[in-house]
């Protein structure tokens, strides 16, 4: 169209005269005319023409109406035309149906000449265009003017529409930024704004506040709800009609006030679109209430690893909530349910994972819909679990150590006295064997209250030279027994073997853990084997991420042939706590403290297995010594004493009576003379009775009272250079700081023999 007048055809109002209705009156006129002529009566005719001649004054009339009408038109848009040419802002001239008459220049440069309808032009601003031009059209006839404030995305249309003539109206529209406008001087903000206090009361609400919220809120809770901490953080209002979604803005002012500034938007804002959605590097879904999978982004379809079609739902993907994850989702777009994340499994088949799923429900338009927040949990999840397990581990290690020193008392008494009766006895006698039986078997009870205080007070391990083969055969009599009548164990040692340097007691405790571990995958039985040989490597060993280098070593293979182990369970075999037992079966310990034994002694252990054949563990050591001819060790010996006689005093300080009545027999049998004393305080007043030169103190640890260390510090101001031999049944490291204040100590552990008190005293008192 042309923004001449020339072309301007604006429609009359409903008493103003036409060209049309001029039109109408002549063609009656001329039919009237027509008419008469075919009359016969006179006086009819008459009649008929004197009222054609009415109707053509009649048009006459109009015509010359219509014509001054059309040229005042023409003559105002003209006018409107010089006055607003050059205006800043948009002008344009319609008639009453939004007919564009004139559009000025920045009308134009944004399109709205190209535009036939004062509709076809807001239509490129607002989504309501033909309701927001109806109502302003009416207005305006009725008072003569109208005001609006358009919210936009980025800013506002400030339309202005007047009545200039009887039927031409005069729109004038301009876009303003909302911080602009609102910190316009002398003018509020155009903008629903609304002033709260520093509790959250709002103490002012400007008119466009008012109408958006449609009533007069007290509290930022009434406008954002319970949930949101910070108004700056919401994106749902609550007004009268209902939810709202709306961008919020928040300004701090002073003495605490906040002033807010409210947005709305029919859809929530999407920064860039889907694709931008999708390249976040959170994974998000987006669900319906009742958990249909809407959309999914990048990182979240990476982290499920499940085909997600249109008809997929929640509870396809995850499980483990406990209850229908419908319900649950249901509970949160309501929001009844608090905002607190659960931890679900998902249903993928090549690994398990955790997540922790996060609920947001926000409102599009009048619906609801949930944005689900993932994160991958299963580190988590393993170090609770991990946690908690060694919580109860750290529970039976104290209670281990509680009842250790008691136990170590009682097997102290028991091997005492059983070498002290082995004494008496020659092999040839009938008892012999019954008391080496009773010998040995406490010892292998005090090895494993040792090996539990080990684990429970981290004790250091005590490497020495051991043989293999003297090891295994020790400990097949055990081993038989452990793995029961269904499974065989067979053991075949290489006959030149090196020694090998290690803790012989928790050398043996892998091995039985090995063993106990073949037995049960073996639950039909089957055969057990334990073999050593000597490997010779001449090039590196690249094994599981290890490289074995260079040397001789011992091999030890425990080899079953049970369900074996999946593929995708061998990395974790030596993880702590990881065990594939039934509850209550296994602490997931067994291989863990085996893999750190083994290392720590300076070996490598690995694993081959095939599920349905069996499994084999292969530890190997550092070869220490030169191979030597296997020749057995007897098991039984007797601890004959030797035929040499000592002397010296021995101040012994125990408050247990067995315990002490084996130790001072068996000194007194060395030739020593021994001062007993129940405790500490016992022990001082013995000093303090001026009783001949003490060579050596030996005292307990743990006692009623006054304890080891406390009565010999005190001891010390009068007997400064008598060394202490501390004796006790916890591990040496639970008070290792007192010993290493008091000088010229040592430590022996309980339970001891005959033989390890003996030399241990002779040692201190020869210094």
């Amino acid at each position: 169209m042309s923004s001449s007048t020339d072309a301007a055809q604006p429609l009359p109002r409903k008493k103003a005269a036409t060209p049309h209705h001029a039109g109408l009156l002549a063609f009656a006129a001329f039919a009237m005319v027509a008419t008469t002529f075919m009359l016969e009566n006179e006086m009819l005719r008459l009649i008929m023409l004197f009222a054609s001649g009415l109707t053509g004054f009649a048009c006459a009339v109009t015509m010359a109406l219509s014509m001054r009408r059309r040229a005042v038109q023409n003559g105002v848009v003209e006018l409107l035309t010089q006055l607003h040419v050059d205006a800043e802002e948009q002008v344009l001239v319609t008639d009453f149906a939004g007919r564009v008459l004139y559009a000025n220049k920045t009308a134009q440069e944004a399109g709205g000449d190209a535009r036939e309808t004062m509709q076809d032009v807001l239509a490129g601003h607002v989504l309501d265009a033909e309701n927001k031009v109806a109502d302003a059209i009416a207005t305006s006839l009725t008072e003569g003017k109208h005001e609006d404030e358009l919210v936009l995305r980025d800013n506002m249309l400030r339309l202005k529409v007047q009545l200039v003539d009887e039927d031409i109206l005069l729109w004038t529209m301009s876009k303003t930024h909302p911080a602009k406008d609102a910190a316009g001087a002398g003018t509020g903000p155009k903008l629903p704004m609304l002033t709260a206090g520093r509790t959250g009361t709002i103490l002012f609400m400007n008119a466009a506040a008012r109408a958006l919220l449609g009533e007069r809120k007290k509290t930022l809770t009434d406008v954002f709800g319970p949930d949101v901490a910070q108004p700056r953080d919401a994106t749902v209002i609550h007004t009268s009609s209902g939810e709202q979604q709306c961008l919020v803005a928040q300004y701090d002012a002073t003495a605490g006030r906040r002033e807010i500034y409210l947005l709305p938007t029919e859809t929530p804002v999407t920064h860039g679109g889907a694709m931008q959605f999708d390249e976040l590097p959170v994974p998000i879904v987006k669900l319906e209430p009742e958990g249909r999978v809407v959309l999914a982004n990048r990182a979240a379809r990476s982290l499920i690893h499940l085909d997600i079609t249109e008809d997929t739902v929640m509870s396809d993907l995850m499980e483990g909530l406990g209850r229908s994850i419908r319900d649950w989702l249901v509970e949160a777009a309501q929001g009844k349910s608090a905002k607190k994340s659960e931890f679900l499994r998902l249903k993928r088949e090549d690994k398990e994972v955790i997540v922790q799923v996060s609920l947001n429900r926000i409102v599009e338009g009048n619906g609801r819909s949930l944005i689900a927040v993932l994160n991958d949990a299963t580190e988590f999840k393993s170090l609770e679990k991990q946690f908690v397990q060694s919580q109860k581990m750290q529970a039976i290690g104290q209670l281990a150590g509680g009842v250790a020193h008691d136990f170590n008392n009682l097997l102290t008494a028991i091997s005492g006295h059983c070498d002290l009766l082995l004494l008496r006895h020659d092999q040839g006698d009938a008892d012999y064997a019954d008391l080496i039986q009773i010998n040995q078997n406490a010892n292998r009870a005090a090895a494993l209250v040792g090996q539990l205080l080990a684990f429970s007070r981290k004790q250091n391990l005590r490497p020495e030279v051991l043989d293999l083969r003297n090891t295994l055969a020790d400990l097949t009599h055990l081993l038989n027994r452990l793995v029961g009548e269904r499974v065989a164990l067979s053991l075949s040692n290489d006959p030149v073997l090196p020694s090998i340097r290690a803790d012989k007691r928790q050398l043996e405790q892998v091995l039985m853990n090995l063993v106990v571990n073949a037995r049960d995958a073996m639950p039909e039985g089957g055969e057990i084997r334990v073999t050593t040989e000597e490997v010779a490597l001449d090039a590196p060993l690249e094994r599981d991420r290890v490289v074995v280098p260079v040397g001789k070593y011992v091999a030890v293979k425990v080899a079953d042939q049970g369900i074996g182990i999946p593929q995708d369970k061998m990395q974790k075999v030596f993880e702590p706590f990881y065990t594939t037992k039934k509850t209550g079966e296994g602490t997931g310990l067994g291989l863990s403290t085996a893999y750190g034994i083994v290392k720590q002694t300076g070996g490598f252990i690995f694993v081959d297995s095939t599920e349905g054949v069996g499994t084999t563990f292969t530890l190997m050591f550092p070869a220490y010594g030169a191979a030597e001819e296997f020749v057995p060790e007897l098991d039984e010996k007797r601890p004959d004493l030797p035929a040499v006689e000592h002397s010296g005093v021995v101040l012994l300080v125990e408050d247990e009576a067995p315990v002490r009545s084996f130790a001072t027999r068996a000194l007194k049998m060395r030739g020593f003379t021994v001062l007993e004393a129940a405790s500490g305080e016992e022990a001082l007043e013995i000093l303090a009775a001026d009783q001949p030169g003490i060579d050596v103190f030996v005292s307990d640890v743990i006692m009623p009272g006054m304890d080891g260390p406390t009565w010999v510090r005190q001891a010390r101001s009068e007997y400064p250079e008598v060394p202490v031999i501390f004796v006790s049944g916890y591990a040496e490291d639970s008070f290792s700081d007192d010993q290493s204040r008091i000088d010229n100590s040592s430590f022996l552990p309980k339970p001891f023999s005959l033989g390890d008190l003996t030399e241990a005293v002779q040692a201190r008192i020869s210094g």
